[in-house]
This record gives structure tokens, sequence and C-alpha cells, in this order.
């Protein structure tokens, strides 16, 4: 059973009870109408939403915990009234796989556009999401972007487009700075660091920022690895890191790319005083933590998390939990991107492509269960969103910074294995 199939049958098993009931009810409601003509045609029309990802290929795992927290979210959506400003209509989603290539995605939005979709949301990599924005600007397709952050995203013109999670630029400073901090408290160990990237855009706008921003707090850039996604075999790249001797090592990967690295480290005895990423893919990741906890242990990334305390995170984990997936940033970010369509519809009162793309311009947007700030879009950036830093410790992920959300103190520098 493919992992794909394993969330669906997860999904259909936790929903099974509440479709039976609604069902019954559906049955009840439309026995009732017949001496009421009216009451059937009273029902508002959905509102279609498309949803890219990458169900299968390289980047399944991302794009179907993406799909599950879409469908939590349109669930407590739509149990909560649906999209009142248009009479309660319900929210439905046309999910398509992007196959994890950007062609395949592109060719997506046309099914999507024909099929009327208001809004389309997705589609993980910053490589899928630069084709599946431009195709959906032909149509006039609002485009909410989960978590690309390339800043080409940005940067043609499109005024379709809107980026909910933080991009390259804002998510670097925020990482260096925090990272320029913990290395000060413990009497600044680290002065030589080695970058280790994905060749797409992803990680090579992360790695030409890291190049410019790492000098100004006093770091320099000893090596600079460069490698495709998929990566089999990681034992070259990390016979130059034991050449380079840095002390520490900014990982840009997808996550498969990322356990296989940090495996590679350990069986070859390269040992570092630290090991921190800006969007690592893998540390931010419960499956990394459970399959290969030795590998993983006090590795601090820069990433997507939900504020722990809100009461719909709360709600998301429990629903995560019920239904035996584990509970990623991937499932949160996709979580908060049907909040915020949400709202924009709720803002807009129609399903219009244009209008909805106007709000989306215009607007501030309601709290979503993420730690951002004030939503509101400028050149299709949320100037509201901020990565959190958490650390792999023991069995658990914890986040150390920002305090206000920091469910343990940091522990660096790393370590050092016997």
């Amino acid at each position: 059973m493919s992992h794909k199939q394993d969330i669906d049958a997860r999904l259909t098993s936790a929903g099974k009870r509440r479709r039976r009931l609604m069902q019954f009810g559906g049955s009840a409601l439309a026995a009732g109408a017949v001496g009421a003509p009216g009451l059937l045609h009273a029902q508002p029309k959905p509102v279609l939403i498309g949803a890219i990802g990458p169900l299968t290929g390289a980047l399944t795992y991302n794009g179907t915990q993406a799909q599950a927290g879409i469908r939590f979210a349109v669930d407590v959506i739509n149990s909560a009234g649906g999209i009142k400003s248009m009479g309660g209509a319900p929210l439905e989603v046309m999910f398509a796989d992007a196959e994890s290539r950007p062609d395949v995605g592109a060719a997506q939005v046309d099914k999507l556009a024909q099929a009327g979709v208001a809004v389309i949301v997705g589609a993980q990599s910053s490589a899928i999401t630069l084709a599946t924005t431009q195709a959906a600007a032909r149509f006039g397709i609002p485009h909410v972007a989960d978590i690309g952050s390339a800043p080409q995203l940005l940067r043609r013109g499109l005024n379709n487009v809107f980026r909910f999670s933080p991009g390259v630029e804002s998510s670097v400073a925020t990482g260096i700075g925090n990272l320029d901090q913990l290395n000060k408290g413990a009497g600044s160990p680290v002065k030589r660091v080695a970058i280790v990237h994905e060749d797409g855009p992803f990680g090579s706008g992360m790695a030409k920022t890291l190049n410019e921003q790492l000098p100004t707090i006093g770091m320099e850039v000893v090596e600079v690895l460069n490698h495709p996604t998929p990566q089999r075999d990681f034992s070259n790249i990390v016979l130059r890191l034991r050449q380079a001797k840095p002390d520490l090592i900014m990982p840009s990967h997808y996550i498969n790319e990322f356990i296989l690295f940090a495996r590679t480290l350990r069986q070859q005895r390269v040992q570092v005083k630290g090991m921190y990423s800006i969007f690592g893919g893998g540390a931010s990741n419960i499956r990394f933590v459970r399959e290969h906890n030795e590998a993983a242990q006090h590795i601090i990334d820069t990433n997507h998390w939900y504020d722990p305390n809100k009461p719909l995170s709360k709600e998301l984990a429990r629903r995560t939990a019920a239904a035996k997936l584990d509970l990623t940033y991937d499932i949160m970010v996709s979580f908060a991107c049907m909040q915020l369509i949400a709202d924009a519809l709720e803002k807009t009162g129609s399903a219009d492509r244009a209008a909805l793309i106007k709000t989306f311009t215009e607007a501030t947007f309601a709290d979503t269960i993420m730690p951002y700030r004030t939503i509101k879009f400028e050149g299709g950036d949320n100037t509201g969103s901020q990565l959190v830093n958490t650390q792999i410790r023991g069995n658990n992920i914890e986040l150390i910074y920002p305090k206000e959300f920091a469910t343990v103190e940091p522990i660096f520098p790393m370590p050092t294995s016997g």
C-alpha cells in the first residue's frame, strides 16, 4: 500500500461514521421536503477549490500530508457553517496530482480551470509552484502558494500569486538572526560553515542568500555542495565535508534527501558543532525522529510550525492522531491556507476569481493556527508570516524560538558522540 493509499484509508475510517450520520440526515431532509419544494432549492452551491500537490513521485509524503491537512480544514470549516456571506456555501475540494513534476502540475491547472475552481492552493515544492502559479495566471485564478519559498515566485509580475508562508529572504533573516544568538550565547564556537543544498529553485536560492548573509554574523562559508532531487547516495558529498572541516553544516533538502544525508553523516562519523537548517525538510518531521532517532538528535531547524496553544491547533493535533498520521508542518500549513481561503471567500461574498484576487490583494485576514502577525499581502508576499526554530530532542520535536512559543531551552553546540 502506498503512502497516499494509506492516508486515504485512515481518513476514510476516521470519517465513516460522520458521513453515515450526514447521509441519514440528508435522507430525512429529502423526505420532509416533499411538502416544501422550495427547501431543496435553498441549498447553497458549493465553492470549488483546486488543490495541487505531489501525490505520487519523489515528494509523495509531503503532498499526501498536505492533502490530509486540507481535508481536515474543509471538514472544520463546513461543520462550522461554511461560508456564511454566501448563504453557508460549503467548500468542496478537487485534488490534482502533480506527480512531483512541474510540467504535470502546470497541466493539472488546465483541468482545474475547466472544472471551474475559484482558487488554487499548493503545490508544496518551489519548482512545481512556479509552474502552477504561471499556469493559473493564464486563467486569472488566484493561487495561494503554501510552502513554496523561492524568490522567483513573486518576481514575475503575476497578480494572482499569494505566498502564505515566508519566502527565502525573510526566512534566512530569521534563521541567521537566531543562529547568531545561539552562537554568541554559547561563546561563538562556530566560525566555519558548509552549505549542502538541492539544485532546484528552493535550494539554489537558499544557498545564494546564505552565502551573502553568513559573513555578516562572522561566519565563513568554506564549502558549497549541491545535488539533484532525488539523490540516492551522499558518500562523496560527506567525504568532501570531512576534508573541509566545517564547524556547522547547513543543509537545504526535501525530506528524503535530508534523512539520507543525516544518516550518512552519522555512518561516516563526521562530527560538527552543529547542524542547522532553514527549511531543512527532515529536521521538523516526526518521521525522521521516529525512524532514525540517533541521526536526528539535536538538529535545529528554522521552519514552519503552528502555535501549539491555539484551540484549533489542538483540534488539528487530535484529528491527525485519530487518523494515525504524522503531525507535520505540511498538514499545519495546508490547514492554515484553507483557513485563509475561507476568510477571503467570506470577505468577498463571491467565488468570482477577479473579485477574490482583489480581496487577497487589499484585505487583512483573520487569525490562523500559525504563529503569524496580522496577515497582509504586499506584492503577493504575506508580510505577517514568520518561521520558528525547532530542535529534535529524544523522541520529540521541541520549539526553541521565539521565546513565547518555546517548549524547551536550546542545546548548542551539539554534544559530541563517543
